[in-house]
């Protein structure tokens, strides 16, 4: 089945929830799509988001969405603190990622305040990229993390924070995409 025959059926099931689409003459398990109601969820919040200009890392200055800036800095402040990251950074990788929007999803799947692609958000526990509290949390662990793997470089950090660290190490230092490069400035200048 097509990707985007498979997207079609979700948008579809999104109605009648729980459904079990199959392609016709196909009656093997693989064939079948189970939509759980967080596929439907995060289908959906990619529409809207779509639809209304959000695009999860490329908005314009402080998206449609942004959160109220003192309430986003309490935030940063808090998980800052908590996980050993400079509240500086954490605001900066924020900015560029989802200009302060709890609710943006990028065109690969990243989501929330920091962007945090499912995977991410399921090693450091997060089960709702979307509340800002626990997507902070967890993305400023991740950057903790990070921070300690390249032994305190913010660049090479924020580098493997982009495009993840086998890239990094790949390159043994920033990888050669014009995408991180820019990324990387743009956040290092925002620490400043």
């Amino acid at each position: 089945m097509t990707a985007a025959r498979r997207l079609a059926v979700a948008f579809r099931s999104a109605f009648v929830p729980g459904t079990r689409f199959t392609r016709p003459g196909a009656g093997s398990a693989e064939n079948r799509i189970d939509v759980s109601s967080r596929a439907l969820w995060i289908i959906v919040a990619s529409v809207f988001a779509g639809l209304s200009g959000c695009s999860g890392g490329f908005l314009p200055g402080g998206g449609v969405h942004s959160m109220d800036h003192s309430r986003l800095d309490a935030i940063v402040r808090t998980y800052s603190a908590a996980n050993a990251v400079d509240p500086k950074l954490v605001a900066s990788v924020i900015d560029a990622e989802s200009h302060g929007d709890p609710s943006a999803v990028s065109r690969v799947g990243a989501e929330g305040l920091m962007q945090l692609m499912p995977g991410t958000a399921a090693m450091y526990r997060v089960a709702n990229p979307f509340d800002p509290y626990q997507n902070v949390d967890g993305g400023t662990r991740y950057l903790h993390d990070l921070m300690r793997r390249y032994k305190g470089n913010v660049r090479l950090a924020v580098a493997a924070y982009n495009a993840g660290p086998g890239a990094v190490d790949a390159a043994h230092g920033v990888p050669p995409f014009a995408e991180t490069r820019a990324y990387v400035d743009r956040v290092v200048a925002g620490i400043r």
